[in-house]
């Protein structure tokens, strides 16, 4: 009886889970695209983990949802600019630009 439940449970909640999985997939190849355009796509995982929401809000202000002229978000995206050119020529080492771009709370 209790397998019958759980069996339904997770029917009812394919349709929700398939659309879920259907906008991370989205956003993931929009990210991925963004990433290609900067010529960054060859950059490790660990670093683009730590500039996705920066490089989400750059796509978001470039397709005209918002815009911003705040001095902190312009020096954050030149600080990732920086750590990731940085990187990319062999100035510092991968974790040296990880934490150099990891947000403290």
């Amino acid at each position: 009886m209790k397998t019958l439940a759980k069996k339904s449970r997770f029917h009812s909640m394919e349709p929700v889970l398939t659309k879920v999985l259907a906008e991370a997939e989205h956003d993931h190849d929009e990210l991925e695209n963004m990433f290609k355009l900067m010529g960054w796509e060859n950059l490790p995982v660990d670093l683009k983990i730590e500039i996705k929401e920066d490089v989400k809000s750059h796509i978001d202000e470039l397709n005209g949802f918002y815009s911003t002229c705040d001095p902190f978000v312009q020096r954050r995206r030149e600080s990732v600019d920086f750590w990731v050119r940085s990187y990319q020529d062999g100035i510092c080492t991968l974790d040296t630009a990880v934490k150099a771009l990891r947000i403290r709370s």
